[in-house]
């Protein structure tokens, strides 16, 4: 059994009275970073390479020395998020690219894409930016819609500062911020991820599925992919909801509703 200590977040911009606010998520993740950095993992069947299960993170996450990474990005396809079978009210998931906050726990530097849908199958969609602990904040006026072709990106310049950009292909509109905060950088972990906000009241969406393209992450020494980096699935109640693979520069998790593993 492996132990994946991952820094549990919430990412979710607050469109709804239903929806956790940013203050809402900003406590949930500080009480889970406090109680579960820990969460044991479960081998898979005979795979020879099983995923590490954990209940939050899907997809592909890099770890080498503190320092190597300085930048990642991927392009993805924003999906379009459903009801799981049996599901009602609001649910939601987010996709994106961050650096650290996994060996590196005490920052994360991300961006992304929120994917909600509501209790009448109202669908809609949110672009941000978050260096954890800080509070996540929306681009101002960044049009995103389902099937729009998103490439994110996050870029570190010292431990201290970073830059969080997102463009939108379909609207050729691009969005960038530059962050400073003192929850340091390590550079240790760099990650392509499908979230579940790990919220009781903003439960997981089904997403179909998200493919990064073009997955890359930059070191000192040049520009390396997703091959070899450690394959996340989640896990919730013994049953797994995704199934991520990694095939050259493409991360693909698929989200299979409740498979008993």
């Amino acid at each position: 059994m492996r132990i994946l200590p991952l820094l549990a977040l919430t990412v979710l911009s607050a469109q709804s009275l239903a929806l956790p606010s940013s203050r809402a998520r900003f406590e949930a993740r500080l009480a889970r970073r406090a109680g579960d950095q820990q969460v044991p993992l479960v081998q898979a069947g005979n795979d020879t390479d099983p995923p590490d299960y954990n209940d939050i993170w899907a997809g592909a996450l890099l770890n080498a020395p503190e320092g190597t990474y300085k930048s990642i990005t991927a392009t993805f396809t924003v999906p379009t998020p459903k009801h799981p079978a049996g599901g009602s009210g609001p649910h939601s998931a987010a996709v994106w690219v961050g650096i650290d906050g996994d060996s590196c726990y005490q920052g994360l530097l991300q961006t992304g894409v929120d994917s909600h849908i509501d209790s009448r199958g109202s669908v809609w969609h949110n672009a941000w930016y978050e260096w954890f602990p800080d509070l996540s904040a929306d681009y101002a006026g960044f049009d995103v819609r389902a099937g729009d072709s998103i490439t994110a990106s996050v870029i570190v310049h010292s431990p201290r500062s970073g830059t969080a950009s997102i463009m939108n292909h379909r609207t050729g509109r691009s969005a960038a911020q530059r962050l400073t905060s003192e929850h340091l950088l390590c550079g240790e972990d760099a990650e392509w991820i499908v979230e579940d906000f790990g919220r009781p009241s903003t439960p997981f969406a089904d997403f179909g599925q998200v493919v990064f393209t073009g997955a890359q992450a930059t070191t000192a020494g040049g520009v390396v992919g997703p091959d070899g980096a450690r394959v996340l699935d989640i896990l919730q109640k013994d049953r797994a909801l995704t199934k991520s693979v990694i095939n050259g520069s493409t991360v693909t998790v698929t989200y299979i509703e409740g498979s008993a593993v």
